[in-house]
This record gives structure tokens, sequence and C-alpha cells, in this order.
């Protein structure tokens, strides 16, 4: 009985705080719903349905809603005690969702919210180490499924890590598609050119501002990126790049703030946003945990030019950290059909949604 309401606590706080929240001119944030524990990665499903991993927690979450008002009106938790179901996508019908070492998929999903069906695990495949453990996931415009493997370390080389993989749906001809890459919790996929663009988060204990975490663009496979030897496409590791050279390895596309945490990325393809928004991308900046002064807690906007070049970045929302005392941790963002976003929070456990109005009354 005491848990729902310290739920209501942090939802009712970060309610409270969303004067905070600074946005460009004519976009306003609201939250979309509440109670949604350790909010992680969020995907969308054919008839609507908001699907929600978490880390911490274990849950699955299904958010609806019923009366289209913008905000939801039911959250449920359709799995728990998964091992960290971070990662979440959707085809067919079906949610398929990465707990650590195994890819799951709840088949008819939608249809069946208030007594969920059985899980069937599609692969078992992956590594079981903790650290770095999480996985976020993404379908291809080639059918497959997009699975990070992180380091399970700071700084290590380990050869069955460190990359990204992909298989089949069934969870058949998994592969090695990109090495390379430390902690990569975000992907996506560009609406035009179908390549995919990934965040990777950088190592630790080399300073404050060393090194960047990274945006990477991976147009074909067998691509490496570089770690543990080089970091941020300039700077050779302490202990592993010697001998190495960073021109071995394939450069990031666009160099992000040091231990930011870049997590959930996406594309906006929207109608809602000015269309000088249309097809730049969204970057969940989850925050920094160990650096002298905090930094990151923010949705960043990354700028390209008509040639899909990365011409820079700027801050699109800011606010969760106050001086150096944070309340919200931006950690997924997703475009809905009517052209709004999503963030996931999983701090205060909340979803928000930012929309736009050209002349707001």
């Amino acid at each position: 009985m005491i848990l729902p309401l310290v739920f209501a606590c942090f939802a009712a706080s970060a309610a409270t705080r969303l004067e905070q929240i600074e946005l460009p001119a004519g976009f306003k944030i609201e939250i979309y719903a509440e109670d949604v524990e350790n909010a992680r990665q969020m995907v969308l499903g054919d008839k609507g349905t908001l699907f929600v991993g978490s880390r911490r927690k274990g849950d699955v979450y299904a958010v609806t809603d019923l009366d289209g008002d913008q905000k939801a009106d039911q959250v449920r938790v359709i799995d728990s005690n998964l091992a960290m179901p971070s990662g979440l996508a959707f085809r067919n019908g079906s949610l398929y969702v990465g707990a650590q070492n195994r890819i799951l998929r709840y088949d008819d999903i939608e249809q069946r919210l208030d007594f969920p069906p059985p899980l069937v695990v599609v692969s078992d495949a992956l590594p079981d180490k903790k650290h770095h453990g999480w996985k976020y996931l993404a379908f291809g415009p080639d059918g497959m499924l997009y699975i990070p493997v992180g380091a399970p370390c700071n700084i290590c080389d380990e050869a069955d890590h460190m990359h990204i993989r992909r298989m089949n749906a069934d969870g058949s001809g998994m592969e090695v598609f990109a090495e390379g890459i430390r902690n990569s919790v975000g992907l996506t996929f560009h609406p035009q050119t179908g390549e995919l663009w990934f965040t990777d988060n950088g190592r630790d204990h080399m300073g404050d501002d060393l090194p960047a975490d990274e945006l990477n663009n991976a147009p074909k496979a067998g691509m490496h990126f570089g770690f543990p030897y080089c970091h941020q496409g300039d700077i050779l590791d302490p202990k592993y790049g010697e001998g190495r050279s960073c021109s071995e390895f394939s450069p990031p596309a666009h160099n992000m703030g040091a231990h930011v945490a870049t997590l959930g990325l996406v594309f906006y393809t929207g109608n809602m946003f000015p269309e000088e928004y249309r097809n730049q991308l969204f970057v969940a900046e989850h925050g920094s945990w160990n650096r002298s002064q905090k930094t990151g807690y923010r949705i960043t906007l990354v700028r390209f030019d008509d040639d899909g070049n990365v011409t820079g970045e700027e801050v699109f929302a800011q606010g969760w950290l106050q001086g150096q005392n944070n309340w919200g941790r931006p950690n997924d963002v997703l475009v809905m059909p009517d052209g709004a976003l999503l963030v996931s929070d999983d701090q205060a456990d909340v979803i928000y949604r930012i929309s736009y109005q050209l002349n707001p009354d």
C-alpha cells in the first residue's frame, strides 16, 4: 500500500516542477503518464498503446490514452521481475523485449493487455553480464532486429561484447553488425536514408572533459568505431591504445559532451513542430554520474544539412538539473502520430509530452 503513494509523490513533484523546464518559444511540456517507475525505452504499438521498459524495476508497462486527450488514462504492468527489460521494439502485432541475455516476445499484445500472453523466448544467445547489460532495441528497414551488447566494464577488451548485433525477427541469423562500441543505449534509423545512427557512452576516469560521448553513423555492416583503443575519434586510450592509431577506425559523426550520458534518440518525422525540425535528431542526455560538475539532464537537438551531415547541436529542453541538484533524468524520446514528442524520465517516473502551438492562448 505504500509504494503507490511513493510513486504519486514523485509524479506530483515532476508536475509541480514543469515550469523549470526551458523550451524554445511556442513549445509546451506536460505530464503524459504518471507512475511509470524507472521509465526507459518507449515504443508505440499499432493500435496506439505506448509500451515502456525499465531497468531497475524489472517491469514492462502498457500505457493507454483511451479518450484521446493526450494524457494517459491507464498504466498497466504486463510483465514483471524480468532482468533489466530496458529495450523494446514492436513488429507485426508483437512486442519484443530486450532483457539482459534474452530477447522476449509477446504476441497479439494489444488485444490482451489485461491478460498478457505467455512470453516467447526469441533468443537467449546474448551475454549475461550485468555491467552495461541492458539492451535497447530497434527494427531496421531490412526487417532485422538490432541489439547493442555493451562492454562489461568501464574499459576492457572483450571480444564477445562491445558491438551491435542484428538478427531476424524469429531469432535466427544473429550476426555482429558494428564493432568497437562501448555502451550504446539508443538506436534509430534515418527516415530518408535508412542508415543506422546510435549513441555511445564514453569511458570514465579520464577526467571531467574527456572523452566525449559519441553520435555514430553506420551505413553498412563491418564498421569499427574504436573502443577500447580510440575514443571520440582522436584520443588513444592510455592502456589499450598503445601501438594503435585512431585512423584505423571509423570516426564519430559528431562528438557530444563528455559524460552527458547520451541515451535514446529519434529523428523528428512529425508535422506538429516547425519545418526546421523535420528530419533533425532529438537526443536524450541522461546526465553525468561522476563528473565534478554535473552536466546533461536535458534534450539536445542535433542539426543536419540537406546532405545529411551534422552541422552542430543545441539544447532543446533543459531544467531537470537545477544547480547541482537533478530532479529528473531524460532517458528516451519518441515521436507520436500527432507530431508531439514523448520523453521518458527514469528518475521522476513519468512520461512527458512536448507539443507545439504557433499562437498559444
